[in-house]
């Protein structure tokens, strides 16, 4: 497996919906490959705080203006680390 396969598989992988020649190949990659390992504690992480988050905080108007900014601004603050 390919991070890019691997990108693409993790949204199943913790649904728990991968087969399980799929998941083996994803985990076994995932002991290989640190980049993968770091995207997938950072998608738990987004999954586990935006899943906090009431409907209506993630709607197009509640992400308008200064919350807009200080979201993008936080991302590009961790890309720089």
């Amino acid at each position: 497996m390919d991070c890019d396969e691997f990108v693409e598989l993790v949204t199943a992988f913790l649904d728990g919906a991968l087969p399980a020649d799929d998941e083996e190949r994803f985990v076994a990659h995932l002991t290989e490959c640190d980049g993968c390992e770091t995207y997938l504690e950072q998608f738990r992480q987004t999954v586990d705080t935006l899943g906090g988050l009431p409907a209506d905080a993630l709607s197009a108007d509640a992400l308008s203006g200064p919350v807009r900014t200080r979201l993008l601004e936080a991302f590009r603050d961790r890309n720089q680390r």
